[in-house]
């Protein structure tokens, strides 16, 4: 088998690996690389027999436009649906890709490549790594992954039952040479939204993403245990009515403490797309607030919300009562070196801010070291070839049998 790594050798983001029998050919990711300055791949002149996305995060997914559409791409069908939320929302065309659907530990074929999908606990959701199974050889791509989040029981059952005779692991390290930060898991994320809630006589605001869906369970969670009511845009409803497809137990716009901000963006994108969308914008109607009922009390509310909508921050924004922050992502988006999101500057510039109670509450999407050395262990491969990170060098000083490629190197196993 020969492998590949087109990209995620030198840094978190684009992740894209190449591996090839004498028959069949796949790519383990396709993503948009999140540096201005990472190299640019023509992907177009590959010809994959076929693709295998990790998760619905772009810099996983985000190249797949670049590839033949007739070429299968295998992803969980949440994490579809995720995309084309992602796409519909930000008024782009869908992804018209040969999507095929993949189930947690339910094996299939690509040619003489056998794959395994497991399940596991990223800040995305139906994330996945993969075993992956040809000419006598194991390998495990770990995808994106941690130990921390509310589905913490599928690292524990990987690391419990590992699979066995492991030839090559690719393991992402993202958090290598980064500090975990105070909230060590989702629980203490969701004690000091609470805390910070509590007793607030002005309204709070939490910036997080909406396909964190973990986060969006703590600060709903939160808001039951303060008497508060979470307040969600329409796309942040979208993204939770897809996940009805597979569970019933995520908080979505018909349960109880559960407001709709209704934006007119996000409201012509249902309007524009009611082939996609069904009856959901009338439905979603039914549980609209509105900016005046916000005003009346807005101590009742804690709204998720983006960085680019600091201008509804500022609306509340008060020396006298000052209103609440809860930055709830990483914070290197607030770095002036890193301010290319819309808002970052703004959002970082209430840090200091005297009408404003800036609380920092979030945990990452990805392993601690103690966490990739324990799934090391469990795994035991001969080869660990790094991936994602920015620091792969570091690996040889925390793990054993480490094999460092560079991008566009060979490993012929």
């Amino acid at each position: 088998m020969k492998i590949v790594i087109h990209k995620g050798t030198n840094e978190i983001g684009g992740t894209c690996i190449q591996l090839s029998t004498s028959t069949t050919t796949i790519l383990l990711d396709i993503g948009l690389p999140l540096s201005d300055d990472s190299k640019y791949i023509d992907y177009s002149k590959l010809k994959p027999d076929a693709i295998l996305i990790s998760h619905p995060h772009q810099d996983h997914y985000g190249l797949i436009n670049s590839i033949e559409v007739t070429i299968p791409v295998y992803i969980g069908k949440v994490g579809k649906e995720f995309i084309n939320a992602t796409s519909m929302f930000l008024g782009k065309e869908l992804y018209d890709n040969n999507f095929k659907f993949i189930k947690n530990n339910e094996s299939f074929s690509i040619g003489d490549i056998n794959i395994t999908p497991y399940l596991v606990d990223h800040s995305a959701v139906d994330a996945y790594s993969f075993l992956i199974q040809s000419e006598n050889k194991n390998i495990i791509y770990s995808g994106d992954f941690r130990a921390h989040g509310r589905k913490s029981v599928l690292y524990k059952r990987i690391v419990k039952n590992p699979p066995k005779n492991i030839d090559v692991l690719f393991l992402e390290g993202t958090m290598i040479n980064r500090d975990n930060n105070e909230f060590p898991d989702e629980n203490a994320v969701e004690n000091i939204i609470y805390e910070s809630i509590k007793s607030q006589n002005n309204i709070s605001f939490i910036i997080s993403s909406s396909q964190n869906i973990d986060r969006i369970v703590s600060a709903y969670r939160a808001c039951l245990k303060a008497g508060k009511t979470l307040i969600i845009d329409l796309y942040t409803a979208w993204i939770l009515e897809q996940l009805k497809i597979v569970t019933q137990n995520v908080p979505n716009m018909e349960w109880d403490n559960i407001k709709i901000y209704a934006d007119y963006k996000h409201d012509l994108v249902l309007k524009n797309n009611p082939s996609l969308t069904g009856d959901f914008r009338k439905r979603a109607y039914n549980y609209r607030i509105r900016k005046e009922e916000i005003e009346k009390n807005p101590s009742e509310y804690l709204y998720l919300t983006k960085m680019s909508k600091f201008k509804l921050i500022e609306l509340f924004r008060s020396e006298e009562n000052p209103v609440n922050i809860i930055y709830s992502q990483w914070l290197g988006y607030l770095n002036k070196s890193n301010q290319k999101f819309y808002g970052s500057e703004q959002i970082s510039s209430f840090r200091t801010d005297n009408g404003v109670n800036f609380i920092y509450a979030h945990t990452s999407g990805h392993a601690t070291v103690e966490d990739l050395k324990t799934f090391v262990e469990a795994i035991n491969p001969k080869k660990i070839i790094p991936i994602h990170t920015e620091y792969k060098n570091d690996y040889t000083t925390l793990f054993n049998n480490v094999y460092i490629l560079n991008d566009d190197d060979i490993l012929n196993l």
